[in-house]
Formats: structure tokens, sequence, C-alpha cells
């Protein structure tokens, strides 16, 4: 039985651990709710030396920009395989435009990722670059039904999205198709603005949509305003060609669906 390594078992990289283990993979992994503690560096460096993939969803630290795997355990990855979830962020702002894989990286506001996301590429690994996501518990239905949905009044704005279940099926794919290393981007074939997709939300609950609001109005935080100076369209046809990989919900409409 071959053994995958996961840095960080979060929201994501918990659903791909249940895949692999499905196919028959041992999942050993680090995060809080992980086998291992990060910093037991011995116990981890055992289990890499007995892995034959390696995944990391652990973001740039907040602090210093670094990536912590990288930094810690950088000496320890000779896997044939190795897996990085990175973040469409690192194409900046396209104004409206399309990007794929060879569009450059930088430029936008999250430097730190983009220093990693190349990092990473430079060791060999598939750098899965993520969109948006959403899925159970996760979504615009559950901010509709928390009553903390919002629309901002940004013309011609749109963003990209992936579904959860979507991002297990592209690195999947990728760690058992023998995929080359380089970036793919994961998300799905309709970027559409926020304010469509809680729309979306509000008619399959039943509700009305909430008004439309400046930033201002909405008291919207840092974080949020950075989401919304950036536009974007992500294509995904690399890892469709590549990957031979097709999303279940190639739009968000299928995907809320899919969720209630």
């Amino acid at each position: 039985m071959a053994q995958l390594f996961i840095f960080g078992l979060g929201y994501t990289a918990k659903r791909i651990a249940d895949a692999a283990e499905g196919l028959g993979w041992d999942v050993v992994s680090t995060g809080s709710d992980g086998t291992l503690q990060f910093d037991d560096e011995t116990a981890v460096r055992d289990a890499l030396a007995g892995s034959a993939a390696v995944l990391s969803s652990v973001p740039p630290d907040r602090d210093t920009g670094g990536d912590p795997v990288l930094e810690r355990y950088g000496d320890a990855l000779s896997q044939d395989w190795l897996g990085y979830l990175s973040s469409t962020g690192v194409y900046g702002d396209a104004q409206g435009a399309w990007v794929d894989e060879g569009t450059p990286a930088g430029g936008g506001r999250r430097s730190a990722r983009t220093e990693c996301d190349a990092a990473w590429i430079d060791r060999g690994a598939r750098v899965f670059r993520l969109p948006g996501i959403y899925g159970p518990e996760r979504s615009a239905l559950d901010r509709v039904r928390a009553g903390k949905a919002h629309r901002i009044d940004l013309p011609g704005q749109v963003f990209s999205r992936i579904h959860v279940d979507d991002i297990v099926s592209g690195v999947i794919a990728a760690l058992t198709g023998d995929a080359p290393a380089g970036a793919y981007n994961l998300g799905d074939d309709l970027p559409a603005s926020h304010n469509a997709v809680t729309e979306e939300a509000c008619r399959l609950l039943g509700l009305d949509p909430p008004p439309l609001q400046t930033m201002d109005e909405a008291g919207l935080s840092e974080m949020a305003r950075g989401f919304y100076a950036e536009n974007r369209r992500v294509a995904n046809g690399k890892a469709k060609r590549v990957l031979d990989w097709r999303p279940r919900y190639p739009t968000f409409r299928e995907g809320l669906r899919g969720l209630i």
C-alpha cells in the first residue's frame, strides 16, 4: 500500500485524504485533525521517508511570507510526486480577462503566495491553482441562511470558483495518472459575479436577494475588499487536456443545487 503524506489537513485536504484512502492509499498528515504534529520533526521525517507522494495545503506564513513546509522539511522532499494547493490569486487583476497557466504570475496582492507557488514549481511539484472554494457548510447557501449574504454594486466584476469535490477529483487524477509537473488551474466553466451566485442561492431557498450596496455600506473587511479589487476569468483547459479532468459541477448552478 503506497503512502501519501499531507501537510495541513484542512477543509479541502481532508476530502482528498478520504478519496486517496478509498483508492487504497495509506494517508498520514499534519494539522489539527492530522495524525502527526507538524513540529514533531522525527515523526514527520520518518513518515516522509516512507511516503511515495507528498501534498501540501499549508499557506504562506502570515508574518514572514515564507513556505513553512519547504523551510522546515524541504530537504526531505525527494518523492517522485509532489503536490501543492495554491491560489489563482497569483495572477493578480486581469480586469476581467481570461488567464491560464501561461499567464505570468505575480503583480497581485498575494506576493507571498506567488513566491511559494514558484518555489514548489521549481521543486517539480504539481501546483493546483484554486479560485474561490465552496462546498458543504461553506457556500452562498450557508451565507444566505445565516443572513450574512450581500450583493455589491460593481458591474462587470467576475470571479471563478470551484466545488471542493472537483478539486478532489483533479488532484486525484494528477496523483494516479502520472501527471507531469507544473501548474494546473482547477476552476469551473462559468466565471460569474458574486452577486449572481448569491441571487441563485436565494432563488433555490425561496428568499429575496439582499439589496445592492457599496463596499462601505456592506462594511466589508480589508480582506474582502482585496477580493473585490481583482477581476479575472480563470481558464481550466490544461487540466481537462492533461489530467482528463471534467468538473462534476461545471457551473455554480449545478454546484449549489447539489448542496440543497
